[in-house]
């Protein structure tokens, strides 16, 4: 049975079990010993979110990742960010996480990313299911030591590369909602340190996230939009459980969507740094549009963190994103980090209101459906988008499902790699142009 999917091994507890987890870390601490960078110790860092599994499968996994004689450094609970910044920091040759980032409480995932700072892929993590497990000796196990320093240096790090004069004279006031996720540990602090007043919601540790569902979508951040507005704040921001996703709410109370996140930070990074943008082939064509203004250009990737960061590791880029407001800041590491991209936003309310940025970010509307399809189904639907946009002579690509490019708009039909659905998603100028794309392409796919 093949355990990891599109980024690490996923699932609940009774799925994704304490067994599981130290069988899993075992054959991960010897894949990354030997893929590790030249130089490179058998130091793995290890962290976790605060979900009430996490713990236990994080005991599990340093366990078993010592027992192949691995020397684990345990960060405890911190977020993605701050865990994949330390892989560099302590020349370590990977990073094991123990997070199941937006989704529900009940979930748990264990993510892998190598020396590099690249996230392990589906095809890697079947590489690492074939390697066999050989315990080191009795006087060869590694050593479990604790780390308290990392969310610190994560900090200053972020500090270092935004004008922290400049926010403390314009003292910005924002609205933190931090999901009862890890950005409780760094976020507050953050903000303080670089000036802003800020309000926080939902800013302490609970795994069970009362405060709201994981992922920081529109519906789940009413609370945050009401406190915007009432507050009359400059600005909100919301993370998910592990503070690698995050968006935006303008000073009006308006909802700022993930895709929208990643091309303002496109335009604030080419500002100063000219290069390529990686985004995938489900990323709005804002970014495009955004990049080309800068005279820069796009590198779409497959769905998903391993595929960026692959594809940013083989050539460089100013910066990397996903449509899901993940946001990869190559200065500081490869990890999507929300942290980062809310710094960022500090520093640009300095210029200029967040609703008077977005005006400089081109307006699509997008429009996204699922079919329900097991496997030969899925299969099936593929042929025949695929068939229908080559005997159409259309614009196409086919690098994670079939994407249709047209002058102002474009679509995706893709199988989901975790459910039994094929997706459509559609994108144009208009909310109705996206619908009637959407509508076209679903008939087709379903024959």
């Amino acid at each position: 049975m093949a355990y990891f999917g599109t980024n690490g091994v996923r699932g609940r507890f009774n799925e994704l079990t304490p067994e599981l987890a130290q069988r899993l870390a075992q054959q991960i601490g010897i894949y990354l010993k030997k893929s590790g960078a030249k130089g490179k110790s058998g130091k793995i860092i290890l962290a976790r979110d605060c979900r009430l599994t996490g713990e236990v499968l994080s005991s599990s996994v340093a366990a078993g990742l010592a027992s192949v004689g691995c020397d684990v450094v345990d960060l405890g609970v911190a977020s993605s960010p701050t865990a994949e910044f330390m892989i560099k920091k302590l020349g370590a040759c990977g990073c094991v996480m123990i997070t199941a980032s937006h989704n529900p409480p009940e979930w748990n995932a264990i993510k892998v990313v190598d020396s590099n700072g690249v996230a392990v892929s589906r095809e890697r993590g079947g590489e690492i299911e074939k390697t066999g497990i050989k315990l080191a000796p009795w006087d060869g196990i590694g050593k479990i030591t604790r780390y308290e320093l990392a969310g610190r240096e994560h900090m200053d790090v972020i500090k270092s590369l935004v004008d922290v004069e400049g926010i403390r004279k314009r003292r910005p006031k924002i609205v933190l909602d931090c999901g009862n996720g890890t950005a409780s540990v760094i976020a507050p602090g953050l903000f303080k340190e670089l000036g802003c007043e800020i309000i926080s919601l939902n800013a302490h540790l609970d795994g069970r996230f009362p405060g709201r569902p994981s992922e920081p979508s529109e519906a789940n951040v009413k609370e945050l939009l009401i406190a915007v507005r009432t507050m009359k704040a400059d600005a909100g921001i919301a993370w998910d459980a592990d503070g690698d996703r995050v968006i935006f709410v303008d000073e009006k109370g308006g909802y700022v969507i993930g895709d929208r996140v990643f091309a303002l930070s496109v335009l604030w990074r080419l500002v100063s740094c000219k290069g390529d943008v990686v985004t995938t082939v489900a990323t709005s064509k804002a970014v495009e549009d955004v990049a080309a203004k800068n005279g820069c250009k796009v590198r779409y990737t497959a769905i998903g963190a391993p595929a960026l960061c692959e594809e940013m590791a083989r050539k460089p880029a100013a910066i990397g994103g996903e449509e899901v407001g993940g946001v990869i800041w190559p200065q500081l590491s490869m990890a999507k980090d929300g942290l980062m991209t809310g710094a960022m936003l500090a520093q640009a309310l300095c210029e200029k209101p967040l609703s008077a940025w977005l005006k400089d970010i081109p307006l699509y509307y997008n429009v996204k459906l699922k079919i329900e399809a097991d496997a030969k189904g899925r299969k099936e639907i593929m042929s025949r988008v695929l068939a229908f946009a080559k005997k159409s002579k259309l614009d196409y690509i086919t690098l994670d499902g079939v994407r249709v490019n047209m002058k102002d708009a474009w679509v995706i039909v893709r199988p989901s790699g975790t459910e039994d659905y094929v997706r459509v998603f559609a994108e144009a100028r208009s909310e109705g142009d996206a619908k009637k794309l959407a509508s076209e392409y679903e008939k087709v796919a379903r024959g």
